[in-house]
C-alpha cells in the first residue's frame, strides 16, 4: 500500500519593497513658497527679508492665518464657510461694548467674545448639519445677517480704545527675559526667542524621526535617509533663519507664539484624532463614513462650532490691531481665507489638506501682497496675481488627482 504525499508549497517570491514616491500635491506648495520668497526677495533687493518686514508679515497677516485654520478643516469636510468675514466684524463688536462700554476684565470679554463666535458657528452648523441645508447657503444667509447684526451693535460707528492687553495680543512682542546675545556682524539678538527657535527645530526633528520609525515598524514606505535628513535641515535652516531676523528687531510677536500653539495643536488634532479622521473620512467619502459609524451630523456641527470660535479670536486680533472695532471689519476675509486653504493643498471636494499647507498658503498671499506693495505695484496687479495664483493651486490640485 503506498501513501500519497502532499505535494511542497511553492515559495512564493518575496514581496517587492514598498518605493517611496513624493506627493507633489502637498509638497508642491512648499516649494512654491520658497520660489516665491526668492524672487521677491530679489525684486525688492533685499527688503522683503529685513527683520521689521517679516515681523510685519506675520502680524499684519495673523487674523487671514488664524482664518485658514479653521476654514481648512470646513473645507477637508466636504463644506465651505462664506460668513467668517462677517463673523469677524460681529465678535470685534461684540468685544468693543463688553470692554469699552461695560468696562469688563478683558480676559473675561475675550472669553465671552469666544463664547459668541461658537454660538454663531452653532447657529449654522445646525441648519446644515441637522437640516441638510448646503454649507454655501447657510453661510451666504449667516455672512448678511452678521453684517447686519455688527452694523446694529455698534450704530454705524466705531468704539474704542482696546484695552493695552488686547492691543499687545494684536501688535505686541515678547519680553527680553534674559537679554541679547550677540550674533557677529548680524548684532545682538533675544536669546529667548533663540531658544525658542532652537527648541521648535528639535521638536520637529524629533516628531518626524518617531513618524519615521513608526511608519518603517509598519512595514510602509518611508524616504531615503539623505531626503530625510535634508528636510530636517531644510526645515531648521528656515526657522533659525526668520527667528534670528525676528530677534533682531522687536523678539518674537505674541501673536506669532499664538499662531504657534495653533498650528501644533490642530496639527495633532487633524493628524492625530479620532475627531480629525472622522473629517477627513467625511469630505473624502461621505456614503463610506455613513456606513463606518461615523457620526456625520455631529463632526459636521462642531466643525462649524470650531470655525465660529476661530473667526471670533481672528476678530479680538483685527479690533486690537486697529485698537477700534469698525462696521466694515472683516470685508473680503473670507475670500483671503478660503484662498489659503486651496493654495495650501486643500482639495476642492474636500477629503485632502493640512493646517500646516493652510498657513503656507496664507504666508504665500501675505508675501505676495507685501513684495508687490515694496515694489510698488498698483491694487489691481495685486489683485490680478492673486487671483492667478488661486487658480494655478486649484488647477494644479486638479491635474494631480487626475494623474493618480
Amino acid at each position: 500500500m503506498t501513501t500519497k504525499t502532499a505535494p511542497s508549497p511553492v515559495a512564493s517570491p518575496p514581496a517587492a519593497p514598498r518605493r517611496f514616491s513624493i506627493n507633489l500635491r502637498q509638497s508642491g506648495i512648499y516649494v512654491a513658497f520658497a520660489l516665491i520668497v526668492v524672487l521677491f526677495a530679489v525684486l525688492t533687493d533685499g527688503a522683503l527679508l529685513q527683520p521689521q518686514n517679516i515681523s510685519n508679515i506675520i502680524v499684519q497677516n495673523s487674523y487671514v492665518l488664524i482664518l485658514a485654520i479653521g476654514m481648512i478643516l470646513v473645507i477637508i469636510g466636504g463644506h465651505i464657510d462664506l460668513s467668517v468675514g462677517s463673523t469677524v466684524a460681529l465678535t470685534g463688536a461684540i468685544c468693543a461694548v463688553l470692554t469699552v462700554q461695560w468696562g469688563l476684565p478683558w480676559p473675561i470679554a475675550v472669553l465671552l467674545t469666544l463664547v459668541a463666535g461658537a454660538i454663531l458657528g452653532a447657529a449654522q452648523g445646525y441648519w446644515i448639519a441637522y437640516f441638510g441645508i448646503p454649507a454655501f447657503i447657510v453661510t451666504l444667509a449667516g455672512m448678511l445677517v452678521f453684517r447686519a447684526l455688527t452694523l446694529t451693535t455698534l450704530g454705524n460707528q466705531g468704539i474704542g480704545p482696546f484695552p493695552d492687553e488686547i492691543r499687545s495680543l494684536s501688535n505686541g512682542f515678547t519680553g527680553g527675559y534674559l537679554g541679547n546675545i550677540g550674533l557677529g556682524p548680524l548684532g545682538g539678538a533675544d536669546l529667548v526667542s533663540l531658544l525658542a527657535g532652537l527648541a521648535f527645530a528639535a521638536g520637529f526633528a524629533l516628531s518626524q524621526w518617531r513618524k519615521r520609525v513608526a511608519r518603517a515598524g509598519y512595514g510602509q514606505a518611508v524616504e531615503p535617509m539623505p531626503v530625510f535628513v535634508l528636510k530636517i535641515v531644510g526645515v531648521a535652516i528656515v526657522v533659525l533663519a526668520v527667528v534670528v531676523q525676528l530677534a533682531r528687531f522687536r523678539n518674537l510677536p505674541w501673536v506669532l507664539v499664538l499662531l504657534a500653539a495653533l498650528t501644533l495643536g490642530y496639527s495633532l488634532m487633524a493628524g492625530n484624532s479620532v475627531f480629525g479622521r472622522h473629517i477627513y473620512s467625511i469630505g473624502g467619502n461621505l456614503q463610506a463614513a455613513t456606513l463606518s459609524g461615523v457620526k456625520v451630523k455631529a463632526v459636521t456641527f462642531w466643525v462649524f462650532v470650531n470655525m465660529g470660535a476661530l473667526a471670533a479670536l481672528a476678530g479680538v486680533i483685527f479690533a486690537g490691531r486697529l485698537n477700534q472695532a469698525g462696521p466694515t471689519a472683516g470685508t473680503a476675509f473670507e475670500l483671503d481665507a478660503i484662498a489659503a486653504a486651496f493654495i495650501g493643498g486643500a482639495a476642492v471636494q474636500g477629503g485632502v489638506g493640512k493646517v500646516v499647507g493652510a498657513i503656507t498658503g496664507g504666508l504665500i498671499m501675505g508675501v505676495i501682497n507685501n513684495g508687490m506693495s515694496l515694489i510698488g505695484a498698483p491694487s489691481e496687479r495685486v489683485m490680478l496675481v492673486k487671483g492667478l495664483v488661486l487658480l494655478v493651486a486649484v488647477a494644479y490640485d486638479v491635474w494631480t488627482k487626475r494623474r493618480a
